[in-house]
């Protein structure tokens, strides 16, 4: 199992950046992606962003696409979601996931393929 540990998240104004983290622990080995979701109130989750197991494949969801960039740092055995010029209907509760497997494109965008989600970190963004 891997366990998912998300932070970062804090109140921000309209327009502001902001970077979260997630750190993997347990069993690491093999290979896993990482997804960044997010869940607004009263709303379905939602992939934001992932990225495969080597950082060689990204996917981004149209939502985002353009204003977030998501990286991993393997000796770190972490992830990173950078969010620049931040909106309203960007507050969401964010949770990382990873899924084992060396895969890419499309296929990481498959919500119920992750297995190990954190516990999430609040991000609000005021007007």
């Amino acid at each position: 199992q891997i366990q998912m540990v998300e932070s970062g998240g804090r109140l921000v104004q309209t327009g502001d950046s902001l970077r979260l983290s997630c750190v993997a622990s347990g069993r690491t080995s093999p290979s896993f992606a990482v997804g960044w979701f997010r869940q607004a109130p009263g709303k379905e989750r939602e992939l934001g962003a992932a990225i495969s197991w080597n950082g060689g494949s990204t996917y981004y969801s149209d939502s985002v696409k353009g204003r977030v960039t998501i990286s991993r740092d393997n000796s770190k055995n972490t992830a990173f979601l950078q969010m620049n010029s931040l909106k309203p209907e960007d507050t969401a509760v964010y949770s990382c996931a990873a899924k084992y497997g060396r895969a890419s494109g499309q296929p990481m965008a498959v919500k119920k393929s992750y297995a190990y989600w954190g516990q999430g970190t609040q991000v609000t963004v005021s007007s």
